[in-house]
């Protein structure tokens, strides 16, 4: 081609785009500097946390409103199920979103509650409180039944069996795979993820094409147009870098359900920081017009070097996954040119990103009690029994319905943790804490320590299927090592 025939480059577009992708230092803190604004603060779209929005049930009580506040101190999106918004509004303040619903009424969980969750924190139960008359104090309330005379005010049968039932059923019917980590949900983008993707087209090395990223109709629209004017031939859109990076270690690959136009696309995947440095390559055709699930072997990724493929190259390390990038391009690799590229305009949709083929997670975490076995298990000398199991009949079966509640969560086939804790008290958290199976011990723990265990929970895979009982240990200064606690314990028999 002649210089008269070649098209115009817009070398703009170039500075624009390493300038979004913070190539040139010196111009991205200029225009920081100019427009008034902060650093950027990169998606980290994981790291070793699970994505999507955790649902937390009997957020307004003492237990539910301390794992929503933990919740959000560590970054994760939390919707809280309640029965008034208007209460939990002025409880659990602006970052939290509400959902008006009533576990015991079913119509009332409509799919729109679970849209987005990757997990459940049921931390609801029956209200327990002083019969008419007795002037127990809100502190004395807190510390437990020992305190005053009790009465339930709901029926246990309803609330922490039948209540329970119904989120289970409802959360199994909406769940994604447990082994699946979620790292892009386009149905429900976040900000953040909004300032994440930006164009790399072939203007860096002097083509003319053309494209963008952009939400609609709740999914990712990568479209535009290639050229193969000026020897260019290729589009794509990549994220910033990860900072820290994605930890992917332990999964299989990542799938991608999308919606394209018939050509060859490539996914690709970069282990290290540099802009322009090795990229690990997966080439995979769509079907036009119609959605399809793609998968992406992390032992199939190509190590390629600018279109060459590179022999010798390691291979590549899912420990650190820096950015992700989606191509169409006129060559596949070495030269060879892709069978199904039309140059022209393109589209495709993108649903989620997520990793596939790991460790299943829990997904429904459920605050039972202590003793729930307990009430007419033969040789229980009661003298020596907590009030709860003491008064078990006497408030409605309180536990007997827990334990029926729990029967309900393992029959549900979600991933599942059931943590019994003893005696909750209002005392401070950070107490080591001691975890034991066969319901026999007794003792205390503070709900701010049950906060943060459920945290702990939602991403430790050795979790799953486990039923435990929990107190504060001691004599014990010692630091928590939660994978050592969970390693000691015994998975159900389902």
């Amino acid at each position: 081609m002649t210089q008269k025939n070649r098209s115009q480059w817009d070398i703009g577009r170039f500075v624009k785009t390493l300038t979004y992708f913070e190539v040139i230092p010196f111009i991205s803190c200029l225009k920081r500097l100019l427009m008034g604004s902060t650093n950027h603060q990169q998606v980290t779209q994981g790291g070793d946390k699970r994505m999507g929005v955790i649902l937390v049930a009997g957020a307004t009580g003492g237990v539910g409103k301390r794992v929503v506040r933990r919740l959000i101190k560590d970054d994760y999106p939390v919707r809280a199920l309640v029965r008034d918004a208007q209460k939990g509004r002025e409880m659990l303040g602006d970052k939290v979103e509400l959902f008006e619903a009533d576990i015991t009424i079913p119509e009332t969980l409509k799919p729109e509650l679970m849209e987005g969750v990757s997990a459940v924190v049921c931390c609801t139960g029956v209200r327990v409180q002083p019969v008419e008359g007795d002037t127990a104090d809100r502190e004395k309330y807190y510390q437990g039944i020992k305190f005053y005379m009790p009465e339930v005010v709901d029926s246990p049968e309803i609330v922490d069996y039948q209540g329970i039932k119904n989120l289970a059923q409802t959360a199994a019917k909406h769940l994604g795979k447990a082994d699946e980590k979620l790292l892009f949900d386009f149905k429900n983008p976040t900000e953040d993820l909004r300032e994440t993707w930006g164009a790399v087209d072939d203007v860096v090395m002097g083509g003319v094409s053309e494209s963008s990223i952009r939400l609609r109709d709740h999914t990712a629209l990568f479209t535009g147009n290639v050229s193969t004017a000026n020897s260019g031939g290729f589009v794509s859109v990549r994220t910033r870098n990860f900072d820290p990076p994605l930890n992917l270690a332990g999964y299989e690959g990542i799938a991608l359900r999308l919606k394209g136009d018939g050509q060859r696309y490539k996914f690709i995947l970069r282990s290290e920081a540099k802009w322009d440095g090795i990229s690990y390559c997966y080439s995979f055709d769509t079907e036009k017009d119609h959605w399809i699930d793609v998968h992406v072997p992390f032992d199939d990724l190509i190590p390629v070097f600018r279109a060459k493929t590179l022999k010798d190259a390691p291979a590549f390390d899912p420990h650190q996954v820096y950015a992700l990038q989606l191509m169409l391009s006129k060559f596949e690799y070495d030269g060879a040119l892709n069978p199904n590229f039309q140059p022209g305009g393109f589209t495709l949709q993108v649903d989620r990103i997520g990793g596939y083929g790991g460790s299943p997670l829990p997904q429904f975490i459920m605050i039972s009690s202590a003793g729930v076995t307990r009430p007419g298990r033969p040789g229980i000398n009661l003298d020596e029994e907590p009030p709860a199991v003491r008064m078990n009949d006497q408030l409605g079966g309180i536990l007997t319905w827990k334990l029926r509640g729990e029967e309900a969560v393992r029959e549900s086939g979600i991933p599942y943790t059931i943590i019994r804790p003893c005696a909750l008290t209002e005392e401070a958290g950070g107490q080591a804490l001691s975890f034991e199976q066969g319901d026999n011990i007794r003792g205390k723990v503070s709900r701010e320590d049950i906060a943060e265990l459920c945290l702990q929970v939602l991403e430790q895979p050795k979790a799953c299927n486990l039923t435990f009982e929990v107190k504060e240990a001691q004599n014990s200064a010692r630091p928590l090592n939660w994978q050592s606690l969970f390693s000691a314990l015994k998975a159900d028999n389902l």
